[in-house]
């Protein structure tokens, strides 16, 4: 049953932890209700809610699998239901592969799995909440419609014992170009974040690794990223303050991106 309805919502997928948690914080904080999309870890979900509510923000935790057709129907239901609108999508949710394999050795199940959640499900996603946005758009229900793509510098970096991951955060690129010349027309805006190293649950194992390359010079900004710092950058995005920006991609990355001599 939809609360009051006049403040806008965003649906986060993969939010309870890293940088999920940190966008739905980020959001919060600036008058986001968000819907909290979890696989399985229920009580990260709750304790991102906790810090939501914190923030002085609302929420409500959601649990699907965006891999699966019948589950992403039931996100977006969920977010029309449960705060009467869907302003926003953040397509977040992300794995990396169980093992990491060299090319020459990696397996069809294992390409399977990450493109099934990493790239498939954002896909399918975005065609589910834009044909939400469109009907609330012409129902003057919500002023714009945001689709926010997060996908990583492995979108271009070749890591050749993840190459499923790095695929998968390629094809999410030309997703965003594919969708933001759909939706222009509709008043919705579709754009790429595109996060380099961050902290996280996902980058602990690679901790000594990462402080070591970081140190020598990876980055320009020599500091590992935060959630926060993925979670502004969202902001800015759902706030509208990029308002003739679209298919765009915005680095988060400390200027990795960038090719020095």
């Amino acid at each position: 049953m939809a609360g009051s309805t006049d403040k806008p919502a965003a649906l986060v997928t993969g939010g309870s932890r890293g940088i999920g948690r940190g966008i739905c914080i980020s959001l919060a904080k600036n008058g986001w209700r968000v819907g909290i999309n979890f696989t399985s870890n229920a009580a990260a979900a709750q304790e991102t809610l906790e810090l939501v509510r914190q923030a002085g923000g609302e929420g409500d935790a959601v649990q699907a699998d965006v891999a699966i057709t019948a589950q992403r129907k039931y996100l977006i239901d969920f977010m029309r239901q449960r705060f009467g609108r869907l302003d926003a999508l953040v397509n977040n949710a992300g794995v990396a592969p169980e093992v990491r394999e060299d090319l020459l050795e990696a397996s069809e199940s294992g390409y399977d799995r990450v493109m099934g959640i990493n790239l498939k499900g954002p896909y399918f996603l975005t065609q589910l909440a834009a044909r939400s946005m469109i009907e609330q758009l012409h129902a003057a229900q919500i002023p714009r419609g945001y689709i926010v793509n997060i996908s990583s510098i492995s979108a271009y970096t070749a890591s050749v014992n993840r190459g499923d991951y790095c695929i998968s955060k390629a094809g999410m690129g030309m997703m965003t170009k594919l969708f933001a010349t759909r939706l222009a027309e509709e008043k919705i805006t579709v754009n790429e974040v595109r996060p380099g190293v961050i902290a996280t649950d996902m980058t602990g194992p690679v901790k000594a690794k990462y402080d070591k390359l970081i140190t020598e010079g990876l980055t320009p900004i020599q500091r590992w990223g935060t959630p926060e710092d993925v979670g502004k950058a969202v902001v800015a995005i759902a706030q509208d303050l990029l308002p003739f920006s679209t298919g765009e991609v915005i680095n988060v990355d400390g200027g990795f991106h960038l090719r020095r001599l």
